[in-house]
């Protein structure tokens, strides 16, 4: 898939994270007192609404192969693999694993544990 094309017809807004979540996620990296330059955020905002795409995009490829209409993690990750980005796929799924733990336990109104 061409990222570009997967863009077609949507409105501007519509491909973008909301900017003030993406100055949220920014802001919580840097030291209390930095201050963060609107075209910083709008350039942050651009790459990562176009790095999401790049990746669902692999993923929905696989779907499609395998004829599957719902993309789950594993198509994520899958997708990350497939595109050199390996080095971030094993803390992912390690996150993963605790969300589920967590997920399951507040479901059961239970403590998390690690297993």
């Amino acid at each position: 898939h061409n990222t570009a094309e997967s863009f077609e017809g949507f409105k501007e807004n519509d491909r973008l994270l909301p900017i003030a979540n993406v100055g949220r996620i920014m802001k919580s990296i840097l030291p209390a007192n930095a201050k963060i330059a609107k075209d910083a955020k709008e350039s942050m905002q651009e790459c990562v609404s176009e790095f999401i795409c790049f990746i669902t995009s692999e993923a929905s490829d696989r779907c499609l192969a395998e004829k599957r209409k719902t993309m789950n993690a594993e198509d994520i990750l899958v997708a990350m693999e497939a595109l050199g980005f390996d080095n971030y796929v094993e803390i992912l799924r390690k996150y993963m694993q605790k969300y589920k733990i967590a997920s399951t336990a507040i479901t059961n109104n239970t403590t998390p544990t690690d297993e």
